[in-house]
C-alpha cells in the first residue's frame, strides 16, 4: 500500500517509516513537480489538510501530512503552528530554540511547561479525509541537552522523565512523541480507508 508522507524532511521521513511500518511510505522526493504547499492555516488541523489534500491531488495516491509544534503555556500556546519559522526563517532550528529561550529567560523554572501537538491527516485523491491528535506534556530546560532528534527536542523534557528528547534514543522517543501518538492513531483510520 503505497502513501505519499507530505514531506522533504529526512528526519520525519525515517520517524514515520518506523511508526507506520507495513506501509510503502514515499516521501515528496518521489515527486519532484509537488511544490511546498503553504501552510496558511490557523491550527495545526488546517495546516495537516492543506498538505495532505495538495499532495494527494498531486501524486494521485493517498497522502498523510501532519502539522506540529512546541506549545509553551506562559507564551499562550506559542510558538504552535509557528513553531517551525518561529524566528522568521522556516527551518532554522537553532535559531528558533534560541528565540524561545530568549523569551522565556525570566520565567521560573517551575512555570515552564509546554507540551508538543501534532495533527496527522489522510488524504485520498477523491477528497476523502481522516484526521488524529496527538500531545506530549512536559517541561522546557533552560540549555540544550542530547544529539538526537530535531527541532526543539534539546530543551523539551516529557513528563515523568528527567532527559530531553533529543537525549532519547529515536525508538524510545517513538513509543511516546506526539507524532507517535497521532501517527499510531491515525494507522487504523488508514487500514481501513485503503482496505482493499
Amino acid at each position: 500500500m503505497r502513501i505519499v508522507l507530505a514531506t522533504r524532511n529526512p528526519g520525519k521521513i525515517a520517524e514515520l517509516r518506523r511508526i507506520l511500518s507495513g506501509f510503502d511510505i514515499v516521501g515528496l522526493e518521489e515527486f519532484p513537480e509537488i511544490g511546498d504547499v503553504a501552510e496558511t492555516g490557523v491550527t495545526f488541523e488546517d495546516n495537516a489538510l492543506l498538505k495532505a489534500h495538495a499532495v494527494a491531488q498531486g501524486s494521485g495516491l493517498p497522502a498523510v501530512a501532519d502539522d506540529s509544534g512546541l506549545c509553551v503555556d506562559v507564551l499562550n500556546g506559542m510558538p504552535g503552528v509557528f513553531s517551525a519559522r518561529w524566528s522568521g526563517r522556516h527551518g532554522d532550528d537553532r535559531a528558533n530554540l534560541d528565540l524561545l529561550l530568549a523569551q522565556v529567560s525570566d520565567v521560573p523554572a517551575g512555570k515552564l511547561t509546554a507540551h508538543f501537538a501534532c495533527v496527522a491527516a489522510l488524504a485520498l485523491p477523491g477528497g476523502e479525509q481522516r484526521v488524529a491528535e496527538g500531545t506530549l506534556p512536559g517541561h522546557l530546560v533552560r540549555a540544550p541537552r542530547g544529539e538526537h532528534g530535531f527541532g526543539y527536542d534539546p530543551i523539551f523534557v516529557p513528563e515523568g522523565e528527567r532527559r530531553t528528547t533529543a537525549e532519547m534514543t529515536p525508538e524510545e522517543k517513538d513509543t511516546i512523541s506526539h507524532r507517535g501518538r497521532a501517527f499510531r492513531s491515525l494507522a487504523p483510520l488508514v487500514r481501513e480507508l485503503l482496505a482493499p
